[in-house]
């Protein structure tokens, strides 16, 4: 491996596998609290739990989806645009689809709270294994969770480009002890590698019956983060992340491996990593501890920046409410923070910490939403590889999509547990979506647009005869060809007239990444347009591109609506359009020269 290669399966490590690497952490934990630890049901879960590494993260992602992408970019929204290209003309179909993937962006949303509060209520658990120390009670582990739930969001504003370059190292330590860990007791028990073999996950099945469905609500814990890895593909490439993984996959596998030989040899345990850690190095726990606890800030962090992204992206795409983005970064792109966001998301996590108080409890809300995702992106994956005529990798993602159902109606037996609350979390930012795009559609029907033609016929007319304003104006509009009633209000009706107005439009491609710039075009005298086409996933700096053109405005202008209407469903969208900041504030102009121009909307 090349140096820049090894330098990107060390940052793979430390931003990608920090949900799934901390895992091992709570899940044969929660297991057995629904099992008995007899050799049997240990080396049955233990089956399960290896070849579901090998179906979901592996199979699925690495293999399936990460074979997809768009200029090196992988998610759901990325899929849902491969579907678009696919399925040109067939409304009907790409309807169905666009919800799907609604449904998707709002699971992975619902996802985002639950793993933090898993993730460091875990770990913090821990420290009662601390000898010389009292076992911490559900409420001071909430406590301690919540302060480093606190500090994390806290310093999100601050960027984490400064501390970033540590979290492939500490991953990597992370995993090593994982490993070394796993090792140590397999040893001990070498008979769990028996479990290797797919009969001993059937065989649990037979034995267990009902309860080793219910258990696959549990054992799916173990793959939660999988997802991450297709969706930070853009970021590092699919390389580094495929190798990253075969790395991380080994060190899990016999982690999980070393907890059942544990597991063999001291039925009782409860904190099963924690305890085989004290009990394989006594001297290492301390330390083994605060690494625990570090990844898991990790992982949180790695969800939380995904979370920027997402709601990005959706913001991008304008199936979300404008919110207001700061740049924590002038070298990296990736780097933003959405302050409405970050603390709406800390509120949830420590309403879920409170409510659940343990790791245990918060499994019962836990893999629903993320079983969700998975099964969306096999039913994406399935009809792609069909429509690409790969029969292959078709057949393979019915299997896997098949296999991804199936935990995915084992966890529904978590609603009426706190599984309930996964479904309302992903249900607020679906409702918002659905809501935000419907009342975009009925808005933009009852705008009275004037044609290109129209507006160029009235403009000569009207700048022959005023005065004009020295400089340059600069209006945003959707498209060249239809003028809102913005414009015409402010420059016929309020006779607000430059010397040169220049309509500059931003055209949304169905691409990732990259900025094109088209010339400005004169329209007739003193009227010029501009197209700025950017990819969905830009850091769009229009300032530094008008600039560069040599554009130095005096004044930006952009439309407000004022809505009207009697519908209370419109109302709240109308409340929403209200407090959201416009588009043009989004884009992070100078504030001194914007100027919205207010005009009234029936829907």
């Amino acid at each position: 491996m090349k140096g820049s290669s090894y330098k990107k399966v060390i940052q793979a490590l430390g931003l990608v596998f920090g949900d799934i690497g901390t895992s091992p952490i709570y899940t044969l934990s929660v297991v057995f609290l629904l099992l008995k630890p007899t050799k049997e049901n240990i080396l049955g879960v233990l089956s399960l739990i290896f070849w579901t590494l090998i179906i979901i993260p592996t199979l699925q992602y690495t293999v399936l989806a990460m074979s997809l992408s768009l200029r090196g970019e992988g998610g759901t929204l990325i899929l849902w645009e491969i579907l678009h290209t696919l399925l040109k003309g067939k409304k009907r179909l790409l309807g169905f689809f666009t919800i799907l993937s609604f449904i998707g962006i709002s699971l992975l949303m619902g996802d985002g709270v639950i793993t933090p509060a898993i993730s460091i209520i875990s770990a913090v658990e821990g420290a009662s294994f601390i000898p010389g120390l009292r076992p911490l009670n559900p409420d001071e582990v909430v406590i301690i969770s919540a302060l480093i739930a606190l500090f994390l969001f806290y310093f999100q504003k601050g960027g984490t480009e400064r501390v970033s370059f540590t979290f492939g190292p500490l991953m990597c330590l992370w995993f090593g002890s994982l490993f070394s860990l796993g090792l140590a007791n397999i040893v001990k028990a070498p008979e769990v590698i028996e479990a290797v073999n797919p009969l001993y996950a059937l065989k649990f099945f037979q034995e267990n019956g009902w309860k080793a469905y219910l258990v696959l609500g549990e054992v799916i814990l173990c793959a939660t983060g999988s997802e991450a890895m297709y969706a930070d593909m853009g970021h590092l490439g699919a390389r580094p992340i495929k190798r990253a993984w075969y790395l991380v996959l080994i060190a899990l596998l016999i982690n999980y491996f070393g907890q059942g030989a544990f597991l063999l040899l001291n039925p009782s345990a409860k904190s099963v990593l924690f305890e085989m850690c004290l009990n394989t190095l006594p001297i290492a726990y301390v330390p083994f501890l605060v690494l625990a606890l570090l990844a898991t800030i990790i992982a949180s962090q790695a969800i939380i920046s995904g979370m920027f992204s997402v709601v990005y992206q959706a913001i991008f795409a304008r199936i979300f409410p404008i919110m207001k983005v700061k740049y924590t970064s002038p070298e990296l792109h990736s780097q933003i923070y959405i302050g409405a966001v970050n603390w709406l998301l800390f509120l949830a996590v420590i309403f879920i910490m409170s409510e659940f108080k343990t790791s245990a409890s918060l499994a019962s809300a836990y893999g629903l939403a993320v079983t969700g995702n998975m099964t969306i992106t096999g039913i994406f994956l399935i009809i792609i590889f069909f429509l690409k005529r790969k029969l292959f990798f078709a057949m393979l993602a019915v299997f896997t999509a098949l296999v991804t159902f199936i935990y995915f109606t084992s966890t529904l037996f978590k609603l009426p547990h706190g599984g309930y609350l996964a479904i309302i979390l992903a249900g607020i930012p679906f409702s918002i979506i659905l809501l935000y795009t419907e009342g975009q559609k009925r808005l933009y029907k009852s705008i009275n647009f004037l044609s290109r033609e129209e507006f160029v016929h009235k403009f000569t007319r009207f700048y022959a005869k005023n005065p004009k304003i020295p400089g340059q104006a600069l209006y945003f509009i959707r498209d060249i060809e239809h003028f809102p009633p913005y414009v015409i209000e402010n420059i016929f009706f309020h006779g607000i007239l430059y010397e040169e107005n220049i309509f500059v439009s931003l055209i949304r491609k169905n691409e990732p990444y990259g900025i094109t710039i088209g010339y400005l075009e004169e329209l007739c005298p003193g009227a010029k347009t501009l197209e700025i086409a950017y990819g969905y996933m830009e850091i769009l700096r229009v300032e530094d591109i008008l600039r560069e053109l040599g554009i130095d405005e005096r004044v930006v202008f952009y439309g407000l609506e004022d809505i009207e209407t009697k519908h209370p469903i419109w109302k709240v969208y109308a409340f929403i359009k209200q407090m959201s900041p416009h588009f043009v504030k989004f884009l992070d102009l100078p504030p001194s020269k914007l100027h919205g121009v207010l005009t009234r909307m029936v829907i």
